[in-house]
């Protein structure tokens, strides 16, 4: 075996393990849970055994990556749910293309439940795909976003939950269309999945296009710069084109802000008036923006955060519901969608203690390029608000260095001592006469904008 095959073999073990990981985390939070409150350990041997019997890519899969070194673990979805049929787990499975539900009861298939509406593609109230779980079970809920009642709630991420059919306060159904983002069923499919589910059943959330699309690239050499590691990576087909140190842990700095906007568009109200404290106010910033005792919508203060990387954002986001519980928020995201080697330690990115691999990155990347774009849209300066009033800021910059660039679809630079200059961006590159969406992360760079454009120059005029 090639020392190139056995690369690609040891780093799909790895997303293998990683996908195993979170099967062996649902499975200890479903073991430990009881009906009269009292710890279980129901975990089998043979269940064990079981969960690593995979079947090893073939020679002529492994051949289409560009450089020898595969993104992990490119169809982290299905992978996830395939080990956990084969742990023989009961959990569901939401699939928001086909829009079926599929409930497995111990690793089999129990009965299926079509999903009648989701969140608008694109859109603040996209559904967010993830790995999650039932976070608790509700019968009757009323939404202070939508102003409406809801049966048989199960709620897994935030502010979304999958749930029966909404209705007014006097019982008036409301009319077919999209939702406000939560997985909309008729009510006795709720009922009967909400009869099947327990607190802690596996959720998990995706659409198809997460799978590679089969564009292909051929081996490229390393390109020369400044960089300590980085990673490029076509979206759709998840080809690594260009790669060094890309499963190294580095210090990401303001990076960072990207997920703290991620939670605070699933768990805050956007609509929410949130007061700035006297720490929000006093944190060291670049452009201070808010006073202390300042009212301001949640929405605008998501403009500072992204856009001129704001501390003081950061503070007051994470502040509303609870720093701790933020950052916790933060860190079970990245758990949720698959970023298996990054720590979040602060809503701001400051402490040197904030820490990925460029290939998580890589993987956040293609989150927002499919799941959020909106966040794309944010940073790099041309979001449509839609809904939402346009920021009160009527001097607000942009230190994103690339925002004036039209094939820039968006992304985040960061600098602090301890991790030097970051970016996390996407570009549309011309590739053989193709515009493909490719992910270029760079950490540990002393100078970001001339490696990011480098690494750009030699992928276009290498695929012209």
């Amino acid at each position: 075996m090639s020392s190139r095959t056995m690369l690609h073999v040891a780093v799909w073990i790895l997303g293998t393990l990683l996908a195993l990981g979170v099967v062996a985390f649902f499975l200890y939070f479903q073991n430990m849970q009881s009906t009269d409150g009292v710890s279980v350990n129901m975990a089998q041997k043979d269940d064990v055994e079981e969960m690593t019997e995979f079947p090893l890519p073939t020679p002529q899969e492994l051949s289409r990556f560009g450089t020898g070194s595969v993104r992990v673990e490119p169809n982290y979805y299905t992978d996830t749910v395939k080990a956990l049929k084969a742990s023989s787990a009961s959990f569901i499975e939401a699939n928001l293309t086909t829009m079926k539900i599929n409930a497995y009861q111990e690793g089999v298939l129990s009965f299926t439940v079509d999903i009648k509406t989701k969140g608008r593609p694109g859109s603040w109230w996209q559904t967010p795909a993830g790995v999650y779980h039932a976070q608790t079970k509700k019968q009757k809920h009323f939404s202070s976003f939508g102003h409406v009642y809801t049966d048989w709630n199960l709620p897994f991420q935030g502010n979304f939950f999958i749930h029966g059919w909404p209705y007014d306060e006097d019982g008036t159904p409301v009319p077919q269309g999209f939702s406000g983002g939560c997985i909309r069923l008729t009510d006795e499919d709720a009922q009967r999945l909400y009869e099947f589910a327990e607190v802690g059943t596996p959720i998990i959330v995706y659409e198809d296009y997460f799978a590679s699309d089969n564009f292909s690239y051929e081996a490229v050499a390393p390109v020369d710069i400044t960089a300590a590691s980085y990673l490029a990576m076509d979206i759709r087909s998840n080809d690594v084109i260009l790669e060094q140190h890309a499963s190294s842990t580095f210090a990401i700095a303001s990076i960072t802000k990207i997920m703290t906007a991620l939670i605070a568009t699933e768990y805050i109200n956007l609509d929410k008036n949130l007061t700035v404290s006297a720490r929000a106010a006093t944190a060291t910033t670049s452009k201070p923006r808010f006073t202390e005792g300042e009212s301001v919508l949640a929405f605008h203060v998501l403009y500072p955060l992204l856009n001129e990387s704001s501390n003081q954002s950061a503070t007051v986001l994470a502040e509303s519901v609870g720093t701790e519980r933020y950052v916790r928020l933060m860190n079970d995201k990245a758990t949720a969608i698959g970023m298996a080697q990054t720590t979040f330690a602060d809503p701001s990115g400051v402490l040197a203690t904030n820490t990925a691999t460029a290939e998580d990155l890589a993987r956040l990347a293609q989150y927002l390029y499919y799941n959020r774009p909106f966040v794309l849209n944010l940073l790099a300066g041309r979001l449509d608000p839609g809904f939402y009033d346009a920021p009160q800021f009527n001097d607000l910059s942009n230190f994103n260095i690339f925002s004036d660039d039209e094939a820039f679809v968006g992304g985040k630079v960061g600098h602090t001592k301890a991790a030097d200059e970051t970016m996390l961006a996407v570009f549309h590159i011309d590739i053989r006469g193709t515009s493909r969406p490719i992910a270029i992360v760079v950490l540990g760079s002393t100078n970001i904008k001339d490696d990011v454009n480098k690494i750009r120059d030699y992928i276009a005029e290498r695929y012209r």
